[in-house]
């Protein structure tokens, strides 16, 4: 029978070129991987979520609270199907899994591209690799807040109303692309079978796509090498083949994963669509997004209001603060491999104090990312009387500049520090070899 599919499909030609291929061990390797199991279950889960609930806004009884007979309950389907959804035996502990899968998706992919960039490991080659990296991220960022939306519950429809808000401001076409992109005018018909496509086929389908172009690069590039694989065979893969070794440790910590998240999810709860109700034109205080869009809150809550009229066309500072500032950020981070200057193959993955200035400047971004989190916040920080009306956004802007500056010069100083500490190490260790020989 080997024999027999080997003539046919080529085994072991593809055990030799692939399933041999080596993985190198240190436990950084496994933050992509984490990434890659999250999207798995999130799929699997998403499926299951799929066959209970009914993509439509149109209204049904809601048979938890049916009212009277002269007076029924009204409520739109999406929002009855998670209801009963989480009626269902297991129904809500899935939705858990399904939520936080997504957040720790999004959480390892950021932690991932923190270590690329802090040991170097999106120079050339690998550049096509980082961008692909940066659309993984945005585009899971996305399907995330789709998903919000879909229970269709009061949050998820101020949660909409603002994302519909925030696309019809874009100059001259605003309108024209957020109807086009909410099936009409908000709240249309049309709006919930809308982002139920986007959420179960269109951004899935992006996100497996980029995820296949990213691993068959990785896999034809080859990984970067840890600093000790250099000592032991220079540019030569050092690792464990991915058949006989690698594929054991992954699935162990896949089951290992999913069994920590799933004991998470069992005991802290998610967006609670029964304490919202349906959709109603109340608004919701203070409403904010998930901690990965919270810096992009932070900048649209600080932005001085203004208008701005142009060949009729209207910038304002919703446009600047929610598209704009969040576009040039991530024009910066897309930027990275361009603004190295090296011109040799990277093998191994890099000593973040060995280049000072990258990892000052990656300190500082994340630093600002932290302080616009932080203005996300700005009413209860006003609330609790920390700021004031009155000056809540000088204070918030002056911090979004001053800390990560201070950051910045703080890790250049610490690196030379660390700097001068190895070479005096250096100096006694070449005293001690003289005053021996």
């Amino acid at each position: 029978m080997n024999q027999w599919l080997d003539e046919r499909l080529h085994i072991s030609r593809l055990n030799d070129k692939f399933l041999r291929k080596a993985f190198p061990v240190h436990h950084s390797f496994f933050l992509g991987e984490i990434t890659l199991f999250s999207l798995i279950v999130l799929i699997i889960t998403g499926i299951l979520l799929a066959l209970a609930y009914e993509p439509s806004n149109s209204l049904v009884v809601n048979t938890f609270d049916p009212g009277t007979a002269t007076k029924p309950n009204l409520v739109p389907a999406a929002y009855h199907s998670a209801l009963k959804i989480n009626a269902m035996p297991f129904g809500d502990m899935l939705r858990r899994l399904h939520h936080w899968m997504a957040n720790i998706m999004v959480a390892a992919a950021v932690i991932h591209m923190m270590r690329i960039y802090f040991t170097g490991a999106f120079k050339k080659p690998r550049e096509i690799n980082w961008w692909i990296g940066m659309l993984l991220l945005i585009f899971a960022a996305l399907t995330a807040v789709t998903g919000y939306i879909l229970p269709y519950d009061n949050y998820a429809y101020n949660t909409v109303k603002v994302v519909y808000a925030i696309t019809a401001s874009i100059p001259w076409v605003g309108d024209w692309v957020a109807q086009a992109a909410f099936a009409g005018k908000f709240p249309g018909a049309g709006i919930i079978p809308r982002i139920y496509g986007y959420h179960i086929m269109l951004l899935p389908g992006i996100l497996l796509a980029l995820t296949g172009a990213h691993m068959l690069i990785m896999i034809k590039q080859k990984h970067t090498q840890p600093q000790y694989a250099k000592r032991l065979a220079y540019k030569k893969i050092v690792g464990v083949p991915l058949m006989t070794q690698q594929t054991p440790i992954m699935l162990i910590l896949a089951l290992m994963f999913t069994g920590l998240v799933m004991l998470f999810a069992a005991f802290v709860p998610v967006h609670p669509v029964e304490f919202f109700g349906p959709p109603s034109t109340t608004p919701i205080n203070n409403i904010k997004p998930d901690w990965y869009l919270l810096w992009v809150f932070g900048a649209l809550a600080i932005i001085p209001s203004f208008e701005w009229h142009l060949f009729g066309g209207l910038i304002g500072a919703e446009f600047v603060g929610a598209l704009v500032l969040p576009g040039i950020v991530m024009g910066l981070m897309f930027a990275v491999p361009m603004l190295d200057r090296t011109t040799e193959n990277q093998y191994y993955a890099e000593n973040p104090t060995n280049h000072p200035v990258r990892l000052a400047a990656g300190v500082a971004f994340f630093a600002m990312m932290i302080v616009l989190s932080v203005a996300g916040y700005k009413p209860e920080l006003i609330s609790s009387g920390l700021l004031t009306t009155a000056n809540a956004n000088t204070i918030l802007w002056i911090l979004t500049f001053l800390i990560p500056t201070v950051s910045y010069f703080a890790v250049l100083g610490i690196v030379r520090g660390i700097r001068a500490l190895r070479e005096a190490d250096e100096r006694e260790s070449l005293a001690h070899a003289h005053a021996d020989d």
